[in-house]
């Protein structure tokens, strides 16, 4: 009998995947000190492509290098570096796997050691514990909103130029395309606010702007917050309204999770469990397009009910660092459960105020290993981790921080 999980999986613009592992985005900060993916982010990318994925979908791409997401980021913003892409982007074809970019734009959750004024749109900060580590945003000009769609768009034509199969729109955790979703962050009075069709306006833009240049056999897929968890923000209604009209409109997948800087649900098992399934599965009824459920996966027969019930992938991240052999584990034995280890400071107070930068941290170094050929170091010892990080990026660097 064929595993469920094993199934290939025929999207939209008839791209097959032969599985449904998807590598969600993680934060690799392993670009060059030019902004170009490294050859020990290539040399990661080589070793995750023998390991039987469906997809690989990498972390942050940024579309314009005036604003990164956090030091380390990839951005192609130019023609550059596109040798370096197509070196990246020829791993995936090596290996039969598909590589997507994961093009984004921090809007106003750009560190304030980066030392440039965020835009968002609207001039409104970042609140909670987070506030400090962020300057507050300048609200967009119409210029600026124009310019950044052109950005995404002509970084999408990059990335397929260079031999990529596909591209990732990031429209969630709080970065720019999640801030106009948002009616918390976007108060613009405008045709880019007010409406939820003219919040959307921005994303849809994008959209239809980078498929009329790429033409329809070329991956957009698309990542959303099933909710902000944030009040007045974003929500389930509005995101079940943003699925239906980029179904209409031809995406070609549409990955599930949530939260974002503000309310940071992710980076844990939220509610002990594959949190964001439920409204994934929701999703799944609403539309054809593949949806992908990530967030808190750890054990298979989870997995393979949530394919039963309606999801298309299954999003995977930390746990392709930890166990990255799982999908040929699987094919072998079936029943794989994993486990992700609980680093300490060993104060409690202290893992409380730092619980997600510990994590980054951890699975940021256990990344640059693997790009060296070294095993997993399995270990609870926070404090080697967060050095290697301040000493990396610095103070800034203790807050929370997202793929």
């Amino acid at each position: 009998m064929t595993k469920i999980l094993l199934e290939s999986l025929q999207l939209p613009n008839d791209q097959v995947l032969d599985n449904r592992f998807f590598k969600s985005a993680m934060s690799e900060t392993m670009a060059d000190s030019q902004g170009a993916p490294s050859d020990d982010l290539i040399a990661l990318y080589d070793f995750w492509a023998k390991q039987g994925m469906g997809v690989l979908v990498t972390g942050n791409v940024m579309v314009d290098g005036r604003y990164l997401g956090e030091p380390g980021n990839v951005v192609l913003d130019s023609e550059a570096h596109l040798a370096q892409f197509r070196k990246w982007a020829a791993i995936g074809k090596k290996n039969g796997v598909p590589i997507w970019l994961q093009l984004n734009h921090p809007g106003k959750q750009m560190y304030r050691s980066i030392n440039q004024t965020p835009i968002a749109p609207s001039a409104i900060p970042i609140s909670g514990g987070s506030a400090s580590a962020f300057r507050p945003p300048r609200e967009m000009t119409v210029f600026d909103i124009k310019e950044a769609r052109d950005n995404f768009i002509a970084a999408g034509l990059r990335a397929k130029a260079a031999g990529f199969t596909g591209v990732q729109l990031h429209a969630a955790h709080g970065y720019l395309i999640n801030q106009f979703l948002s009616p918390a962050d976007n108060q613009r009075t405008d045709v880019y606010g007010g409406s939820l069709d003219n919040r959307m306006r921005f994303l849809v833009e994008i959209y239809q702007g980078l498929r009329e240049k790429v033409g329809p056999d070329f991956t957009i897929a698309l990542k959303l917050n099933a909710s902000d968890f944030k009040e007045e923000g974003f929500g389930f209604e509005d995101c079940k309204h943003v699925v239906k009209t980029m179904s209409d409109l031809g995406i070609d997948l549409i990955e599930i999770s949530g939260g974002n800087y503000e309310t940071p649900v992710f980076g844990s098992e939220y509610e002990n469990g594959a949190g964001f399934v439920t409204y994934a599965l929701a999703l799944a009824d609403l539309t054809s397009v593949p949806i992908v459920s990530t967030g808190g996966f750890r054990k298979v027969t989870q997995m393979e009910e949530a394919i039963k019930d309606g999801v298309s992938m299954i999003g995977l991240a930390r746990p392709f660092v930890l166990r990255a052999s799982l999908v040929n584990d699987y094919r072998q034995v079936g029943d794989v459960q994993l486990t992700t280890p609980r680093l300490t400071t060993g104060l409690p107070k202290l893992d409380q105020a730092l619980g997600p930068i510990i994590g980054v941290s951890y699975y940021e170094a256990q990344m640059k290993g693997l790009a060296k050929g070294k095993s997993v170091k399995i270990s609870q010892h926070a404090w080697p981790y967060l050095l290697q990080t301040i000493k990396a990026h610095g103070l800034s660097a203790l807050k929370p921080r997202r793929k």
